[in-house]
């Protein structure tokens, strides 16, 4: 199996648990706060991602892609020297963000609000941006060293990291809000105030495991040391000005996606107000960036373990100039995720009803099931985004994706009042799909143009994927219609959840056979999938 697709199994696989936690977890503690406490925890979450990825710089990645270099170059002691370094720097960056979020709390907290909303709320506001602040003196140290093992092209420690960090993260959020909102009879910002405090706590949880990968490494990473065949002389200032002209674009790249939520939080409660949609708008902003963005990216975590993983790959076949394995290695990662995403999310579409009210009750289900039926397609474009601007900086083209991001940033921020005013909540749906579609189709167009890739086969491929899809569509509609018959998804909870669950089934069932029948999944995932061929011969 192709290192690609090896790391892509492990980091998808733990990034999958990581994921499927966050959204499983959602399910008591929207239960235990409501509405309100959804929307506290969305207003602090959203600037710190966007602060986090500022404060690392860019550098996690950057390292991945400068270790990936010198290591293809054999020039081992380089690469020792910027992490070494490059600690140094994200502890620095770590504090300086930190006091950035902490005492720009308040600002924060009044852009996010309307002229409508009381001092007290303001006040709440302001606090769970502060708790959640301290998280940054803590992740930005630990995702350097995630890099570092990920430009060896060993994913072990990320993945096993992230999930010890979710799982920290999550047993301390449902416990602490259970004591201080229910037990403590606290207020409710104190208890949203403690959930985002547990960023911190995971964060720590998460060093601990790669301080631990470390100690048991080293040996094997100081025997590198000894077959040292070149050096490169650089300097510690050279060093930094090749490293940052790597990072800089992974900075723009790495907030995309709270950039785009971070619009919606400042115009969509004004735009809903203007379109007389008032009353729901603090429902409703929450129900998109929180509740059905946990469902959605399920499936859009194979993008993110194939941009991490795909990025050393190919930065060192273009160092190498091997050109044929560039171009297999980047068609086998637009494939895949052809292959499962494309599925996945018009599955999801297709179940959003019954997904929403068996994750997040009946109440209003119509509504917010109808959003998640919207946004799961942006799935996809966020996937394609993440995995194409990977490719980009794999072949020294970085800076183009800062282009690309900039012209969907712009292309949100022009049509996302319009839209919203025009369509409803949903128009904020659109906006994004739109912003991020545009930036994906300009990504493609610059790999094509660097590096000559011809997209034939991908297109060939990506056809008879969606012909597949929509055999797997039909049955899942079948399921619906025949579901409906038994069990009311509107108005039965479990009963939303049988229909769930037999539509997912069905749905899985009748595309992974038709896949493998057909030979496409060996196609596009080689010799590894013979191992799944008992499974079939028995059906």
């Amino acid at each position: 199996m192709s290192k690609i697709l090896k790391g892509t199994m492990i980091l998808t696989g733990a990034t999958f648990l990581s994921k499927f936690l966050g959204m499983i977890y959602t399910i008591p503690f929207e239960q235990m706060v409501g509405p309100e406490g959804i929307e506290l925890y969305f207003y602090a979450y959203t600037p710190y991602n966007i602060l986090l990825s500022l404060s690392t710089l860019g550098v996690p990645m950057a390292v991945s892609k400068f270790v990936s270099k010198y290591n293809a170059l054999e020039d081992y002691q380089t690469s020792r020297d910027m992490f070494r370094s490059g600690m140094y720097l994200m502890a620095a960056t770590g504090i300086i963000a930190f006091l950035l979020l902490f005492f720009g709390a308040e600002k924060i907290a009044s852009f996010s609000l309307s002229d409508e909303d009381s001092a007290a709320v303001l006040q709440d506001t302001t606090h769970v941006v502060r708790m959640i602040s301290f998280a940054l003196l803590v992740i930005p140290s630990m995702s350097i060293i995630r890099g570092f093992f990920q430009g060896h092209e060993s994913m072990a420690p990320t993945a096993v990291s992230q999930v010890i960090e979710q799982i920290v993260r999550i047993a301390f959020l449902l416990t602490g809000v259970y004591i201080v909102y229910y037990v403590l009879d606290a207020s409710l910002a104190q208890a949203i105030g403690l959930s985002t405090f547990a960023a911190f706590i995971g964060g720590i949880a998460s060093l601990v495991v790669l301080l631990v990968y470390w100690k048991k490494r080293k040996p094997y990473l100081d025997r590198h040391l000894k077959q040292q065949k070149t050096k490169s002389g650089l300097t510690t200032p050279d060093m930094f000005k090749e490293l940052l002209s790597y990072a800089g674009p992974f900075v723009l790249v790495g907030i995309a996606t709270p950039l785009y939520q971070l619009i919606d939080q400042f115009t969509f409660k004004q735009a809903m107000a203007d379109a007389g949609l008032a009353d729901i708008a603090g429902d409703a902003l929450p129900a998109i960036h929180v509740l059905s963005h946990k469902l959605v990216i399920i499936p859009v975590t194979l993008g993110l373990g194939m941009a991490v993983t795909v990025l050393p790959a190919i930065t060192s076949s273009f160092t190498k100039r091997e050109f044929n394995k560039l171009d297999g290695q980047i068609n086998q990662a637009l494939q895949i995720i052809a292959l499962l995403i494309i599925p996945a999310v018009v599955g999801l579409s297709l179940l959003s009803t019954e997904a929403y009210g068996t994750f997040y009750g009946l109440e209003q289900l119509d509504y917010f099931g109808d959003l998640l039926g919207w946004y799961a397609p942006v799935g996809l474009f966020f996937a394609l985004f993440t995995v194409t601007s990977s490719i980009l900086q794999g072949i020294n083209r970085q800076n183009f994706a800062v282009i690309s991001l900039g012209v969907g940033i712009l292309l949100k921020l022009m049509t996302n009042s319009f839209l919203i005013q025009l369509f409803g909540a949903k128009g904020s749906i659109i906006s994004t799909g739109l912003a991020v579609l545009a930036a994906v189709v300009l990504n493609l167009w610059k790999i094509r143009q660097s590096t000559e890739f011809s997209y034939r086969k991908l297109f060939k491929r990506s056809v008879f994927i969606a012909i597949l899809t929509v055999i797997m569509a039909i049955v899942v509609l079948l399921v619906k219609i025949v579901g409906g018959i038994w069990w009311n998804p509107m108005e039965n909870r479990m009963g939303a959840l049988a229909v769930l669950f037999i539509g997912i089934v069905a749905g899985a069932l009748t595309y992974l056979t038709l896949a493998y029948k057909s030979t496409l999944l060996q196609h596009v995932l080689g010799d590894r999938v013979k191992r799944i061929e008992r499974i079939f011969n028995r059906s």
